[in-house]
Order: C-alpha cells, then sequence, then structure tokens
C-alpha cells in the first residue's frame, strides 16, 4: 500500500475589527448608520471571504484594551490583514494606533458614514496615515471594499486594479 503524504494549505486568514458601539448597529442613529446590523455585515463579509477563498474571523468590542488585545495577537495567528473601524477610538486612541504600528500587519481602516460630512472632531483619526486605505460614507459596503482590497493586495494586484 503506498502512503500518501497530505499537505495542508490554510487559506489566508483576514479579520474584522468593530470598535464601540458597533454592536449596536441597526438601532443607533438609524438615519446616520442605516439599518443593517452588526451581524448583518458579518455575514455579508463572511460570505465574501467564502467566494474568495479565504478565511475570516469578526470581533467586536466596546473596549480600547480588548482591541489592541486582538492587533497584538493578530501577528501570533498569522492574520494576513485586518479590516477595522474604530468608531470614536479612531480619534482618541494612541494606543491602539501603536498597536498597529507595532504588529506591521496591513489594515484598511472603515467608517459607515462620511467622516468628513460631520463634526470637526471626527476629522481627525489616528490611523489613516498608517492604514493601506481608508473607506468612509460606503455604509456596510465600505467593509466589503476593505476586504476586497486587503485580498487584492495577497495576489499582487496594484490599488483599484480588478482580477481578471
Amino acid at each position: 500500500m503506498d502512503s500518501l503524504a497530505l499537505t495542508v494549505t490554510h487559506s489566508p486568514l483576514f479579520w474584522v475589527l468593530h470598535g464601540p458601539n458597533l454592536n449596536l448597529l441597526g438601532q443607533r442613529e438609524p438615519g446616520l448608520y442605516g439599518l443593517a446590523t452588526l451581524e448583518d455585515i458579518n455575514a455579508s463579509l463572511q460570505t465574501l471571504a467564502q467566494a474568495k477563498g479565504v478565511r475570516l474571523v469578526c470581533h467586536q468590542s466596546n473596549h480600547e484594551g480588548a482591541l489592541i488585545d486582538l492587533v497584538q495577537q493578530a501577528l501570533d495567528q498569522s492574520v494576513a490583514g485586518i479590516v477595522i473601524n474604530p468608531a470614536a477610538f479612531t480619534h482618541t486612541s494612541v494606543a491602539l494606533r501603536d498597536a498597529f504600528a507595532a504588529v506591521k500587519i496591513p489594515f484598511v481602516e472603515v467608517h459607515l458614514s462620511n467622516v468628513h460630512r460631520r463634526e470637526p472632531f471626527r476629522h481627525q483619526s489616528y490611523f489613516s496615515d498608517l492604514a493601506q486605505a481608508v473607506i468612509c460614507g460606503l455604509g456596510p459596503q465600505g467593509y466589503d471594499a476593505g476586504l476586497s482590497f486587503l485580498i487584492g493586495q495577497l495576489d499582487g494586484r496594484p490599488h483599484g486594479s480588478q482580477k481578471t
């Protein structure tokens, strides 16, 4: 009997990190954030990930330290890229920014609303200069765009090009 050596290859792993209060999507200020729930967004992302042949894990926390811990753990988990909506931490968290700077994992910053059409304090991001891309104002589709972009980077495609 011949013995076969099976090589198991794992598809790339991506994470989505949702910041504070995003667990309330669908009920929190629907005129601003829409009616989609966090579960709706995560389900759409899982469908996209499956279609692209990658693994995806979604996390949400209202706690800055928990998000920092996740960013640091991503390195040990061989996460290929992160889509993050830091929410209110966008404008306040130097510590979360420092975690991204330390691990050097490619990430896309996503915001449901167009932060530049909102209060002036929301115009400042501690993440944008480190991010591979920043997407705002597309609603839930921004998450899909961010994940697609990161997956495309693995394929070595230049920014904005489509796979044919």
